[in-house]
């Protein structure tokens, strides 16, 4: 069986390209250069939207946990009660808390923060300064905000924080 020159012509008349050493060491360079391009990309769009690390040191949170655990102990056994709640008004956000003891008895003299956390960027986090209006009562205006957010709520008197509540909310 031999083959003739009309036979390795195609339907148009026409030799079919020949696959040469240029033409493999140009597709397996433009395949690693596509590659390299894309991530790159990515890469890019992944420094550009991460906002922060969740913690500074992993170290020293891990030796700042007995603390918490003592502080959490000291939270539960104070038997408070305190209620926030988030709410949308035109042009800024509300956050209001009431703060009562165990026998409903609203507690005065305390210092009381709020704070909006992003859960995904730490540089959306905003800081609600909130003020006594009566005992146990607090308000605070923040930019108006929407979506899902992680409300921290602390109580203190003297500087030395006496409750500490994190709460899921969603903002409309």
């Amino acid at each position: 069986m031999s083959v003739s020159a009309s036979d390795l012509r195609g339907g148009d008349g026409r030799r079919p390209r020949e696959v040469t050493g240029r033409v493999v060491l140009f597709c397996l360079v433009a395949f690693f250069v596509a590659v390299a391009a894309v991530n790159a990309v990515m890469i890019a769009a992944a420094v550009s939207t991460f906002g922060g690390l969740e913690t500074q040191s992993s170290y020293q949170a891990g030796l700042a946990f007995a603390q918490e655990t003592a502080a959490v102990a000291a939270q539960d056994a104070l038997h408070w009660r305190v209620k926030a709640r988030v709410s949308t008004q035109t042009g800024a956000t509300l956050v209001e808390v009431a703060a009562s003891d165990a026998a409903e008895r609203p507690l005065a003299g305390l210092q009381a923060t709020a704070r909006l956390l992003h859960p995904t960027d730490t540089r959306a986090d905003q800081l609600v300064v909130l003020t006594e209006q009566s005992a146990g009562q607090f308000q605070g205006r923040s930019a108006p905000l929407v979506g899902q957010w992680m409300l921290v709520v602390e109580l203190s008197r003297d500087g030395a924080r006496l409750f500490r509540s994190r709460n899921r909310v969603f903002l409309r």
